[in-house]
């Protein structure tokens, strides 16, 4: 498909005004803790504190720093399964208290501010009248087809919001089924999780807010998508990072956090990976080896284009480009264990192509480096050797990848120069030579690779702005 038709647009005219430096009762979690503390360095317990956690696509974890970004504790949780959509909210509810809960009590009176990201386009529906849920959770990955035509008729062409899997079609989807709610409220997962610690109905930020229409250039929603009669179901937008109120009482006495801790607005997982990068120059990328993969690539130039899954985020005076595939970590749990990839990765020659050609996909449905709700996993043919079908789909995962950033640079982004890898697959470092040979460009591991490291970033400079 041509993609010459494409406008881009360089930021060299813009203001940098917006600095920015993821149940049941019987749940059943796993909690892992550990504080990390030089040796020879005693802790000084009256010293600030920023907490960031991330709600991941299969748990969430949290990261508390000091001003200076060391890590004075981090723990996770793990989803437990769910039976059906709406208990995904009541376990990430879970989840966020129990991991306050698993914060040494020694650090929560210093912790002077909080932050959360969320799965881009995760989305629900609740009543700002009672904060009680109307639809949802709609997952990152749901695609809503029945919703696209009625979104391209409003939105410019090859927008972001121009696919299934947008926020916008999640609302507009819903608001066809249900219009008349005058106090129905949209608001991504992160949002809602923060609003759980702040109270404040409909704040959000806008990198969320990105997928629902919201355009960071001109910094508000366009007037296209405010002309819609269901516009009022938008929440405000505020740069991630910003302060939005003191957390709730009854939280700050059940947890022992100080009264001037202050909750801050959030962002999208994969943008809180690329902040703990710390990556500043363009051309430097990160790419996100989760149960998903996410590339982003700091570039001069913002690129947008819905048939490729491509969009940008403001980030400072540049543009964070990129785009999320389906492909990643959760396809390979779906054939070995944790056990196995260690093992059978051992037995890869990374310096030898793999002659398999598969797309990896957990389910049907790919979002990028193309938007095809209906392409279908494939991994066949299997060889004998487990260690040949896992390099087969390490390498199958590396060209996925390659082939998003070609096409970013095709569209007119920045090319990409250096990528910094976070997430679980960073760990792999036969599949990291793989992906170098395959990128042809260095790729290491990010010093930090954890999103709620970001996250933390955020609290950070919520606190200090």
């Amino acid at each position: 498909m041509p993609v010459s038709s494409l406008s881009t647009k360089p930021l060299s005219h813009l203001p940098t005004k917006r600095g920015l430096p993821r149940l049941r009762r019987a749940l059943s979690l796993t909690f892992e803790s550990r504080i990390r503390m030089n040796l020879g360095y005693h802790e000084e317990t009256s010293k600030s504190l920023y907490l960031g956690i991330d709600f991941g696509t299969s748990g969430a974890r949290y990261a508390l720093i000091d001003k200076q970004g060391a890590i004075h504790s981090e723990g996770k949780r793990t989803y437990p399964s769910v039976s059906n959509a709406t208990d995904w909210a009541s376990s990430w509810k879970h989840a966020l208290f129990h991991l306050l809960g698993d914060v040494p009590a020694i650090y929560r009176p210093s912790i002077s501010s909080i932050s959360i990201d969320g799965t881009s386009a995760t989305t629900l529906i609740i009543d700002r009248n009672n904060g009680g849920l109307l639809a949802g959770p709609f997952l990152y990955n749901e695609s809503f087809p029945d919703a696209l035509p009625a979104v391209e008729s409003i939105a410019p062409v090859n927008h972001t919001v121009c696919s299934g899997s947008s926020t916008l079609c999640k609302l507009v989807s819903w608001w066809n089924s249900n219009c008349g709610h005058d106090s129905a409220l949209l608001m991504h997962q992160s949002d809602w999780l923060l609003w759980l610690l702040h109270g404040e109905y409909g704040v959000s930020d806008y990198n969320n807010t990105l997928k629902v229409g919201y355009d960071p250039e001109i910094d508000s929603y366009p007037s296209w998508l405010m002309a819609q009669p269901y516009a009022h179901m938008l929440p405000s937008v505020r740069a991630p990072g910003a302060p939005i109120g003191p957390i709730k009482e009854d939280l700050r006495s059940q947890f022992g956090f100080s009264k001037n801790c202050v909750v801050c607005t959030g962002t999208t997982d994969s943008i809180a990976a690329f902040l703990a990068a710390r990556t500043t120059e363009p051309g430097k990328a990160v790419t996100s080896l989760g149960s998903t993969m996410a590339i982003k690539l700091l570039s001069r130039v913002r690129v947008e284009d819905a048939r490729f899954g491509v969009y940008s985020h403001r980030l400072d005076d540049m543009w964070l480009v990129g785009g999320a595939s389906n492909t990643g970590g959760a396809v390979l749990r779906q054939i070995f264990t944790d056990d196995q990839l260690l093992v059978l990765s051992r037995d890869i020659d990374p310096s030898v192509p793999s002659p398999l050609d598969y797309y990896p996909l957990p389910k049907k449905g790919e979002r990028f480096p193309v938007s095809d709700p209906s392409m279908v996993p494939r991994l066949q043919p299997r060889p004998d050797s487990d260690a040949e079908y896992l390099h087969g789909i390490l390498e199958s995962i590396a060209r996925i990848e390659a082939n998003g950033y070609k096409l970013l640079k095709e569209l007119g982004a920045t090319a990409v120069e250096e990528v910094f890898t976070a997430g679980g697959g960073a760990q792999n470092e036969k599949w990291t030579v793989i992906r170098e040979r395959v990128l042809g460009v260095p790729v290491r591991k990010a010093e930090q690779t954890e999103a709620a490291y970001g996250a933390a970033l955020l609290a950070l400079k919520g606190a200090i702005s």
